[in-house]
């Protein structure tokens, strides 16, 4: 399909217990992935995507006590450090280690400071492998001013994640309050052209509001990387959009195509390297049998 590298996301849950006892099954099944990727000339990102002390979608921030307990934050990095014996063999220029997916700590500091700490970890481990981090708040390219870039690692990649506009990228998606809007979706420009849909839905006026405040284009997208683009510049590090992808059950196609289009233009014109999330599931590129959905092609075109 033209894709030349794939992001394997792993949850805490699947790998180990509550006493980090290991589920070996789990492990040879990653090990069976990496390596099938490896043997198709398919690099590899290994994201830790979901940990028992943190879940980017909780709706309970409170349960998020990855930020707060120094003994969590512990059993954090030696779930990396554990993770590592098993990766370490893997040559540091094809497999890479993603710290964390879509951070959500109470201040941008919580999270920059377990960064560090994590990185330092693997550091004496393993000085030369890449290592992909992104900024606090699910891992937006709007709080990348926040980010604290460990220093003097070249090592580094550095990640952002992108869905935007909301109502174009998850139109009708069930897990957003957007699921009850059925109205007329544009792209480009104003997601919603006609705003007296306002008055057709007052329950969702206020956030229909809110997600309608501006036309959108290439040009807003690359708007929206600066910040991003600014650091990778200042530091000399890899930028990376780690997740885009249209949720594409009811929007129209030709809206879902254009958005794409201007998506990965603005990423090749300014050599962002990107992961279309996902691969099966909510954003598929592939459907369940493992053939190809219908793509634009500049999605798939080196």
């Amino acid at each position: 399909m033209g894709f030349d590298f794939v992001r394997i996301p792993i949850d805490e849950v699947h790998f180990y217990d509550e006493n980090m006892n290991r589920d070996n099954e789990a492990f040879q099944l990653l090990q069976n992935a990496i390596n099938w990727a490896l043997e198709d000339s398919l690099n590899v990102i290994v994201d830790l995507h979901i940990v028992r002390s943190h879940h980017f979608n909780n709706e309970n921030k409170h349960a998020n006590t990855l930020f707060q307990d120094s003994v969590v934050q512990a059993k954090f990095i030696a779930v990396w450090m554990d993770l590592q014996k098993s990766l370490k063999d893997y040559p540091v220029d094809r497999v890479a280690y993603e710290i964390l997916n879509e951070a959500v700590a109470p201040h941008h500091e919580d999270w920059n400071k377990l960064l560090a700490k994590a990185c330092k970890a693997l550091r004496v481990a393993e000085p030369n492998r890449y290592l992909v981090i992104g900024s606090n708040g699910m891992q937006t390219v709007h709080t990348f001013d926040s980010l604290r870039v460990p220093e003097n690692d070249p090592r580094l990649i550095l990640s952002f994640h992108y869905y935007d506009p909301v109502l174009v990228t998850h139109y009708r998606a069930p897990w957003t309050p957007l699921k009850d809007y059925d109205g007329p979706i544009s792209y480009p420009g104003f997601p919603i052209a006609d705003t007296t849909i306002y008055k057709k839905n007052p329950d969702l006026a206020f956030y229909l509001r809110y997600v309608n405040q501006k036309p959108w284009n290439k040009e807003q997208m690359v708007k929206d990387f600066e910040p991003a683009i600014k650091k990778e510049k200042e530091l000399n590090l890899q930028l990376f959009c780690g997740e885009f992808g249209v949720y594409p059950k009811y929007i129209d196609k030709e809206v879902r195509f254009k958005w794409y289009n201007d998506i990965v233009s603005a990423f090749r014109e300014n050599k962002i390297a990107n992961c279309h999330w996902c691969y099966k599931g909510d954003f598929p590129v592939v459907s369940e049998d493992g053939s190809a959905n219908e793509l634009p092609a500049i999605l798939t075109r080196k």
